[in-house]
């Protein structure tokens, strides 16, 4: 049999058919050797397709991987549809690989409102809060350094900064963390000031790090 959509029918259907059939006019009953012969052939197919099928799954697997990892956006999406939870070593060079994607401008277009990377400044904020949660306070903290440095720079590159918030909500996270954790004030403090003076538009979570600045150094002294 012959179907136009389908193509021609396995030998396994056409020998249940018959088995079926057995005794109709015109029908000849297969014997038990060519049951036998036919279901096995069938299963000889069915582990070859199996072993193929398994083989393309691996090569698309392969395939999908190579290109994530040419392209940084790629598997920063695969990441988060998935759930990946990389260590925090691979997790804090893929915050710092965001942030540069995230900050970066094509000096042809200073003083325009170009575009930019707002997923990668998404993810910036991901991972300050997962590293933090991971205990990674101080790795953030020199990462913020950093966003701070290169997000200023982008900012006072154009026209209307419209990156601000995402540079701001970033750095929000950290500064959330740091008024309630534990480390040295001494510390701190000397973190704050390094972000005010990094800031090279001078307004970049501007009041939020000087009160958290303020309130680790304690009241003034008379």
């Amino acid at each position: 049999m012959l179907d136009e959509e389908r193509g021609p029918e396995p030998d396994v259907i056409r020998c249940l058919r018959a088995l079926v059939a057995g005794g109709e006019a015109g029908v000849v009953r297969p014997n038990r050797e060519q049951v036998l012969g036919v279901l096995l052939g069938a299963c000889s197919e069915l582990t070859r397709a199996r072993r193929e099928l398994e083989t393309t799954k691996a090569e698309l697997v392969d395939t999908l991987v190579e290109i994530a990892r040419a392209d940084r956006g790629i598997m920063r999406q695969l990441e988060s549809r998935f759930g990946v939870e990389p260590p925090p070593k691979e997790l804090v060079a893929a915050t710092r690989e965001a942030i540069a994607d995230a900050t970066d401008f094509d000096e042809r277009e200073i003083n325009r409102n170009f575009d930019y990377d707002y997923e990668a400044y998404r993810v910036v904020k991901r991972n300050f809060g997962r590293l933090i949660e991971m205990g990674h306070l101080r790795a953030v903290m020199e990462l913020s350094l950093e966003l701070m440095s290169q997000g200023s720079c982008q900012v006072e590159m154009s026209d209307e900064g419209m990156m601000t918030d995402d540079v701001e909500a970033c750095l929000q996270v950290v500064i959330t963390a740091l008024r309630k954790c534990d480390l040295p004030a001494d510390e701190v403090i000397a973190w704050c000031a390094g972000m005010l003076q990094r800031d090279r538009v001078g307004f970049i979570c501007d009041k939020e790090l000087r009160a958290l600045q303020d309130s680790f150094q304690g009241p003034a002294q008379p």
